[in-house]
């Protein structure tokens, strides 16, 4: 874990490990993960079934025992307690009432008495979710990535998930029941993503892939982009908390780890104005340490890329998280609201002492895969706009192109493109 002045000679180098984690690992397995997209494709079936085997210690002979039946849906509500269903039902409709808010209409617009022009929004036709399930089972993944496609109307979606050695959590299941989740494929990793984007006889093709997952889960989006779309490539969790020296240092720790645990290259980082406040948080990441059960990930994430940085001033804080664009930002300070507008690159932001990242990873609403890698500069996080496509509408009148038909021909002309000018002096010379 590094404690640094901002100011402190070497500060950008000794930071740069952090910023970088995993980018040699990913030129790493890429080879690996473009012969499984090779295999898949030319095998289909037979080349998921054996990578399904290898990799998730699956003995079914058939490709048919690999897709989850109504009857173990039905059965995974008996397995959970009604507690957990009532908190997974309440996420869901949660995420769905804030989602609705982002869908968009096609719209026509006749300001011009000769021209129509307008925007047609379509849902796409299917779409696979890529739900994590090595290292723990994420329901709410589940619920953020099959909501928004199907607030959107998506027609149908495929949904794909690790299951070593076969068996898949319950929660996820009701999760997936709960979310509109059409189909369910008890596979991961690469084979999964180049099944989705090429189809086999048994898994659909989909029009676009969304989800996070492991190294090899995101290489392998990012190598069929193109045959499919996607969402983002996400990269190892990460989460930057600004602070003033306000606030409990017991809960600022806790939320660092609560990005700690995810896995070994996650990324947490404190940046305060108060030096006795950093060291107070780092004397309670210790201690709190000591009491996870996923201790071991949580250390070896806070020790090689867990960071308490001081800083002067809160703007000199600010022009630092701008620059880091994080997935997630917590402003740990005394009026959140007084900096929320110089905040110009981040996935999310909670706001203030009472907002822990948590609530945004489970049910405060908006959606909780987000840009990372500094990616937050050019990336958002996952909407209902992901899974819709938008078509222009253009119409012209006789009038509207004799209106403006010349100046059309004179760019065309000015571009060289002789028979996109004629195209249009054609039309207004001759009936």
């Amino acid at each position: 874990m590094l404690f640094l002045d901002i100011t402190d000679a070497g500060f950008e180098q000794k930071f740069a490990a952090i910023l970088s984690r995993g980018e040699e690992t990913g030129r790493e397995v890429e080879q690996t993960v473009l012969d499984i997209i090779a295999d898949v494709r030319r095998r289909g079936d037979a080349a998921v079934l054996e990578l399904t085997r290898r990799f998730d210690r699956l003995t079914t002979e058939s490709m048919g025992d690999l897709e989850v039946t109504a009857a173990e849906i039905e059965a995974a509500f008996t397995e959970i307690s009604a507690e957990e269903i009532a908190a997974l039902r309440l996420a869901a409709a949660r995420v769905r009432n804030f989602h609705e808010k982002q869908k968009q209409q096609t719209w026509i617009s006749t300001e011009e008495p000769d021209i129509i022009l307008g925007q047609k929004v379509t849902p796409l036709s299917r779409v696979g979710i890529y739900v994590p399930g090595g290292k723990a089972c994420y329901p709410s993944s589940v619920i953020m990535n099959a909501i928004p496609a199907r607030v959107a109307g998506v027609g149908e979606i495929i949904m794909v998930v690790p299951s070593p050695n076969g068996e898949i959590s319950p929660h996820v299941l009701v999760a997936a029941s709960l979310s509109g989740v059409d189909r369910i494929f008890r596979i991961g990793g690469a084979q999964a993503v180049a099944a989705l984007a090429y189809g086999t006889a048994t898994i659909p093709k989909v029009d676009k892939i969304t989800g996070p997952g492991n190294i090899y889960v995101a290489t392998a989006k990012k190598l069929v982009f193109g045959q499919v779309g996607i969402d983002m490539i996400a990269g190892p969790s990460e989460i930057l908390v600004i602070n003033d020296g306000s606030g409990n240092p017991a809960h600022i720790a806790a939320d660092l780890l609560s990005q700690a645990e995810h896995d070994e290259l996650a990324s947490s980082i404190l940046i305060t104005t108060d030096r006795s406040f950093g060291e107070q948080v780092v004397a309670e990441v210790e201690l709190q340490l000591a009491k996870l059960s996923r201790e071991t990930i949580a250390r070896a994430s806070w020790d090689k890329y867990g960071a308490i940085i001081v800083a002067t001033t809160l703007d000199e804080v600010v022009e630092f998280s701008n620059r880091i664009a994080p997935e997630h930002l917590e402003l740990a300070v005394a009026d959140p609201f007084a900096i929320l507008s110089q905040i110009t690159n981040a996935g999310a932001i909670f706001m203030g002492h009472w907002t822990p990242e948590a609530a945004g990873d489970y049910l405060a609403g908006p959606n909780h895969t987000l840009p990372t890698g500094g990616t937050a500069r050019f990336f958002s996080p996952l909407s209902v706009d992901d899974f819709v496509k938008k078509s222009s509408i253009v119409y012209f009148s006789k009038d509207g192109l004799q209106r403006l038909g010349a100046d059309i021909v004179r760019i065309a002309e000015l571009e060289g493109l002789e028979a996109h000018a004629r195209s249009v002096s054609r039309r207004l010379t001759t009936p």
